[in-house]
């Protein structure tokens, strides 16, 4: 007798499992948890932010900071810590953290604050061109203007918590750029309020320029080494700076002043 072989039924291959009640709990669980702890660092910041104000307006403040967008804040991306001083003054140095936001390419924009707490001070702005925007700038507008090659290659300007790869790829991307700088708050007097014209603010450009103890201080707090970053960044390569920038060098430099002047009315041609 002549057998046959008859093939098995092929097999299905089962459907991939749904999730279960229990799973999609789990996820939604896990959703709400992250939700509620950006809240809650939402709240907590803008408490802290608000210390020393009335019940009423902390209560005002946590309200618009949950409910509130603020999309230009949101478009943070960095956060640099470095330093500064008047531009007619070497002597007067102060720190500075940067929350910057790229604009376009050749443009970045910064909010300077005294530090990184909740209840820090807004102590001025800061703009950043590239290389080549620079260059096309009118020759007076180019004194305004300081050179970062040194804060990057002497280790001083930090950005803070990020990876050291991460951030030697974006320091070396910041040491051919040019800032302009204005503080409004002249935080080293201890005013309680910002007084007087924001004053134009310039960045070292060499060694034995910044007070080492401000250096040291920082960064202890910070938890850096502007030395042990300085070496690590002896491979960044720039040239010197553009001529126009770093004005302060050669003995005068722009700074604002208060000056009363004729105010303009439009002229309203007669009835």
């Amino acid at each position: 007798m002549t057998r046959t072989w008859t093939p098995s039924p092929a097999r299905t291959p089962a459907a991939p499992a749904l999730l279960d009640g229990r799973a999609l709990g789990g996820l939604a669980a896990g959703a709400a948890l992250a939700a509620g702890v950006v809240l809650a660092r939402r709240v907590a910041g803008v408490a802290r932010g608000s210390h020393g104000t009335s019940l009423r307006l902390r209560a005002l403040d946590t309200a618009a900071g949950v409910l509130q967008r603020k999309r230009p804040l949101e478009a943070v991306s960095t956060c640099l810590n470095g330093f500064h001083f008047y531009a007619d003054d070497l002597g007067r140095q102060v720190e500075a953290t940067h929350l910057c936001s790229h604009r376009r390419p050749g443009l970045h924009q910064c909010v300077i604050y005294d530090s990184d707490a909740p209840d820090a001070r807004l102590i001025g702005v800061e703009y950043i061109v590239s290389e080549e925007r620079f260059r096309s700038l009118p020759e007076e507008e180019k004194r305004l203007w300081h050179s970062h090659r040194h804060e990057v290659r002497s280790g001083t300007l930090v950005a803070p918590g990020v990876p050291q790869a991460a951030e030697h790829a974006h320091v070396e991307h910041l040491a051919g750029t040019y800032g302009k700088t204005f503080h409004t708050w002249q935080y080293d007097r201890d005013d309680e309020v910002p007084l007087g014209v924001p004053q134009l603010m310039m960045a070292f450009t060499g060694d034995g320029q910044l007070r080492p103890d401000l250096l040291r201080a920082r960064d202890q707090r910070l938890g850096v080494s502007a030395e042990r970053k300085r070496r690590q960044r002896a491979d960044v390569a720039v040239g010197g700076p553009v001529p126009g920038a770093d004005a302060w060098e050669h003995g005068t430099t722009p700074q604002l002043r208060v000056e009363e002047v004729p105010v303009r009315r439009p002229v309203r041609p007669s009835p």
